[in-house]
């Protein structure tokens, strides 16, 4: 079976002490930018800015705009005024700290194992780092990604969600196109790489010393080892063991929000050809797509959310919305601002669900279509749509670029 796993990288694929890395890698940036800021007063803004990344919501941000929006106004500092100090610390300095890590052969051999099985694999390190850092971290690692065909390699200025956050999972689902089949998470951090994948709905294997004991009240890896152990495990494992499930409130909001973010990714560079052309007659172009988005969440989705919060078991008419396309021409409307305008309102929607309470979820509701239906339904229903047409633009796309 064709496996996709999130690999973690610090202290799951690279040795390091991060009670060791952290401090040199400060003093040594802290150093560095020392013309603009006194040491303490630079580290604490960096270290606050990191929490605002760690912190952030909103699908419409990448983690560098969010670094980028706390960390230089609180300095007083010009980004572009210091971006080739940073450069050049990156490029001469940072390179330095390699001797504070150490590779892992045990890593090394599994990652080589797994890509000769066929299984896809993601870098999924905390994304709160620029991509050079990243890409470093790897190459020291003895895993250089001009050698190893990674699926993605998650770094600040691509992510907008950081882990444990559920929605940085989701947001790697969408990334690689919801991809049918088996998923793991694999990681040393309890809290970061284990509660926040399973949260999410996907297996996860804890990398751990052997007879680890795991706290009270945290999420269950399904299974736990040292790395030497993941590979046998999964090959005893059978398929339905190891399938996400996306079904908890959590993992719905988690992928709603993250869809956003994976089309503003996936987006960011077309061209005003490509947003409007078909892969194949009658198939809808990127455009299309994101207007039939745009236009059932505003139109459909929060309009039901919101009924169903107010009246007790409302009637919900169906909706046929496909030829909408055609009647209402998306193909010639602006693709990018019809991104801009599902954002907004997919916000909406998550502002709303993340206010519920938990008796709110079983309301129920009649649906002309389906029945007695509740809004957790609903809901589980919005998330399905996101997925069948984050897929879809992921087969537009791929066919365009196959030509």
């Amino acid at each position: 079976m064709t496996i996709t796993l999130l690999l973690d990288l610090d202290d799951t694929l690279l040795s390091n002490d991060i009670e060791s890395f952290l401090p040199a890698y400060l003093q040594a940036l802290s150093k560095e930018l020392g013309q603009y800021s006194k040491p303490d007063r630079l580290i604490s803004k960096l270290m606050s800015a990191t929490a605002d990344m760690v912190r952030n919501q909103r699908p419409d941000l990448t983690l560098q705009q969010v670094f980028d929006a706390a960390f230089y106004p609180a300095l007083n500092i010009d980004k572009e005024a210091v971006s080739d100090d940073i450069d050049r610390f990156y490029k001469h300095v940072f390179p330095g700290l390699a001797s504070l890590t150490g590779s892992r052969p045990e890593a090394i051999q599994m990652v080589d194992q797994a890509l000769a099985r066929g299984y896809r694999i993601v870098v999924a390190t905390n994304p709160l780092f620029p991509r050079t850092a990243i890409l470093q971290r790897l190459a020291w690692a003895e895993l250089p990604l001009e050698r190893y065909p990674f699926e993605l390699v998650t770094t600040y200025e691509d992510m907008h969600f950081a882990k444990p956050n559920p929605a940085y999972f989701a947001e790697i689902m969408a990334y690689l196109g919801w991809p049918e089949g088996p998923v793991v998470m694999v990681g040393d951090d309890l809290k970061r790489d284990i509660t926040g994948a399973r949260r999410l709905g996907l297996p996860a294997f804890w990398v751990s010393p052997q007879n680890a004991e795991i706290p009270a009240g945290a999420l269950q890896p399904n299974a736990s080892g040292e790395l030497e152990d993941l590979l046998p495990w999964l090959e005893s494992q059978e398929e339905k063991d190891l399938l996400p499930d996306y079904n908890s409130t959590g993992a719905m909001i988690a992928i709603l929000r993250s869809t956003p973010a994976a089309l503003d990714n996936l987006c960011n560079s077309l061209t005003p050809e490509t947003w409007v052309q078909r892969p194949r007659p009658k198939e809808w172009c990127p455009t299309e797509i994101l207007c039939h988005l745009r236009d059932v969440d505003a139109e459909v989705n929060l309009p039901r959310l919101e009924k169903v919060l107010r009246e007790d078991n409302p009637f919900i008419p169906g909706k046929d919305t496909d030829p909408w396309a055609e009647e209402r021409d998306y193909i010639h409307q602006n693709g990018p601002q019809a991104l801009k305008d599902f954002t907004r309102t997919r916000i909406q929607i998550l502002e709303l669900l993340e206010g519920l309470q938990p008796q709110d979820w079983p309301r129920t509701a009649r649906h002309a279509i389906f029945g007695t239906t509740h809004l957790s339904e609903l809901v589980r229903i919005i998330a399905g749509h996101d997925r069948l047409h984050i897929r879809q633009l992921h087969q537009d796309l791929d066919a365009i670029a196959g030509g």
